[in-house]
C-alpha cells in the first residue's frame, strides 16, 4: 500500500509540474519496448537518397542529421510543428526554463570546464544547471556543452573531441523521468540537436554508411541502428574502436548496437565537436533537461556528467568523467 502511495504521489507531482507538457518525452524506468532508447530529433527520418548533392532534405527526403553525418537544412531544425519531438522552445535565457514549468527556482548554476585527456588546455565548458519545485519536489538537471579549438589527443595533428553522448546520472529508483531539449545558441548550424535519449549507461556508436557523399552520409552503415536492442551491453560505449576514413564503409555487427536499460542515467545523443572529420561544426550541443522527482537540493558527484566520444568517424572511444549536479547517486 505504501509504494501505492508513493508512486501515485509522484504522478500527481509531475501532473501539477507540467511533467505532461507537450514535446517533453517520458522516459520509464525499464525504458521502451525493444530499447532503452527513443528517438528524439531522429523520429521520422527518411533514409531514402533524394537527387544527387541536393542536401536540402524536404517532407520526403529529410534525413534528420543521420546522428551528426549528414548536413541539417535550416528549414529542418527543430521548432513547433517541425521535428519537434523531444524539443521546447528556449525561453530567451539559459537560466529560464522553457513555458510551461512554473514554480521552479534556480538552486545551482556552474560552468565547468572539460578536462583535456592529454593534460593539456581545457577543451570545453559544461553548463550545468539545477532548478526545484519545492511543492512539487520535482527537480530539472540542465545540461549544454561547448567545444573549444583544442588539440585533445597526443597523436600526429589535430584530434577534436566529439561529444557524442551527454550523460547524467543520480535517477535510480525514481521511477519515469522526462526529458526535453532546446536549440540555446544560434546560429543553429554550430548547435548539435539531440537524435535520441536513453534511460541507459551505455552509449552506443552510430555511423553512416560513408562520409564522402551527401547520399552515403544519409545512409547507415551495415548494421548500425537507430535505435539499439537492450539485451546485455552495459559498458560505457560500445561500437568499432578503431576509426574509419570518408570512403571506408561502415559495418560492424548487431551485438555493438546494444544497451542494457538503467534507471539511474539518461544518456542524450547529439554530435557536439568544433570541428568534424565528416566537414560539419556543431562546437555546441543543445541544452539538455532531465526532470524527476526529488527531496532536495542538489549534491555534487563525481560521474554526475559523463561526455562519450563513441568514434562516430575517424575517431577513437572516449570518456571523460566530470564532476556534476545529481539528485541521488550517478
Amino acid at each position: 500500500m505504501k509504494n501505492a502511495l508513493l508512486k501515485l504521489a509522484i504522478i500527481g507531482a509531475f501532473s501539477a509540474s507540467g511533467y505532461a507538457q507537450a514535446a517533453w518525452e517520458s522516459m520509464p524506468a525499464a525504458g521502451f519496448a525493444s530499447s532503452a532508447y527513443t528517438s528524439c530529433f531522429n523520429t521520422g527520418r527518411d533514409e531514402t537518397p533524394g537527387p544527387a548533392g541536393d542536401g536540402v532534405g524536404g517532407a520526403a527526403n529529410d534525413r534528420r542529421g543521420n546522428f551528426g553525418s549528414y548536413p541539417i537544412a535550416s528549414a529542418n531544425y527543430p521548432a513547433s510543428g517541425t521535428n519537434d519531438t523531444c524539443w521546447v522552445a528556449f525561453s530567451g535565457s539559459e537560466a529560464t526554463l522553457p513555458a510551461g514549468k512554473t514554480g521552479f527556482t534556480a538552486t545551482a548554476s556552474v560552468t565547468r570546464s572539460i578536462p583535456n585527456p592529454t593534460g593539456g588546455a581545457s577543451i570545453g565548458e559544461v553548463y550545468d544547471r539545477y532548478w526545484r519545485n519545492p511543492t512539487t519536489n520535482t527537480c530539472i538537471i540542465g545540461t549544454r556543452v561547448r567545444m573549444y579549438n583544442v588539440d585533445s589527443d597526443a597523436a600526429t595533428g589535430t584530434q577534436y573531441f566529439e561529444v557524442n553522448d551527454v550523460v547524467r546520472g543520480g535517477f535510480s529508483g525514481l521511477g519515469a523521468v522526462s526529458v526535453a531539449y532546446t536549440i540555446s545558441i544560434t546560429p543553429v548550424t554550430v548547435v548539435s540537436p539531440v537524435f535520441r535519449a536513453g534511460r541507459t549507461f551505455t552509449s552506443v556508436q552510430h555511423r553512416a554508411y560513408k562520409y564522402d557523399t551527401l547520399v552515403n552520409k544519409s545512409l547507415n552503415g551495415t548494421n548500425y541502428l537507430d535505435l539499439p536492442t537492450k539485451n546485455s551491453v552495459t559498458a560505457a560505449t560500445t561500437g568499432e574502436a578503431t576509426g574509419i576514413n570518408s570512403t571506408t564503409a561502415a559495418s560492424t555487427t548487431l551485438a555493438t548496437q546494444d544497451a542494457v536499460v538503467n534507471d539511474n542515467y539518461v544518456d542524450f545523443t547529439a554530435d557536439a565537436v568544433y570541428a568534424d572529420d565528416d566537414g560539419s561544426t556543431n562546437a555546441y550541443s543543445a541544452f539538455t533537461y532531465v526532470e524527476a522527482s526529488c527531496s532536495a537540493n542538489p549534491t555534487t558527484q563525481t560521474g554526475g556528467i559523463r561526455l562519450r566520444q563513441t568514434g562516430q568517424e575517424n575517431a577513437v572511444q572516449k570518456v571523460i568523467d566530470m564532476d556534476g549536479y545529481a539528485i541521488g547517486t550517478p
